[in-house]
């Protein structure tokens, strides 16, 4: 069962850093000049290295975190955990919001300024900060 929990977090901040890391490469990407081409392709690598890399982890957090709650008795009837997973979800609507992003940079269709992207860069902070409080405070 501890096992089952050091992965799941251990996963969880993989998904993290590279959520944290791809808008990051989204604002300095849309920042580029169209002059700037070679930049552009280096950026759409990146991007698309790190959303695999970030994928893999973000699954195999909802795996080993799927395990745990099989195992614990009790918390699927605990408020905090119902809002925890629907936290999770949009984390998850979070991620496929990148995927289409990063689709957008990779055909040259981006539509979003990098003051954009700036607020964008943030949105996962308030999940983890949400995730965190819920888990550690178990509020309900």
């Amino acid at each position: 069962m501890l096992w089952l929990k050091a992965l799941h977090i251990i996963f969880v901040v993989t998904w993290f850093a590279g959520l944290f890391y791809l808008p990051r490469l989204f604002v300095y990407h849309a920042a580029l000049d169209a002059s700037e081409r070679a930049g552009a392709e280096r950026f759409k690598i990146m991007e698309r290295r790190l959303f695999i890399l970030m994928t893999m982890g973000g699954l195999l957090a909802i795996l080993f975190g799927g395990a745990t709650l099989g195992k614990v008795p009790g918390f699927m009837q605990a408020g905090w955990m119902h809002a925890k997973l629907t936290l999770v979800a949009g984390l998850i609507a979070y991620h496929i919001w990148c995927y289409r992003l990063l689709t957008a940079f990779r055909d040259d269709r981006n539509r979003h300024s990098e003051r954009w992207y700036r607020g964008f860069n943030e949105v996962p902070t308030l999940f983890l900060f949400g995730i965190v409080i819920l888990v550690v405070v178990k509020p309900f």
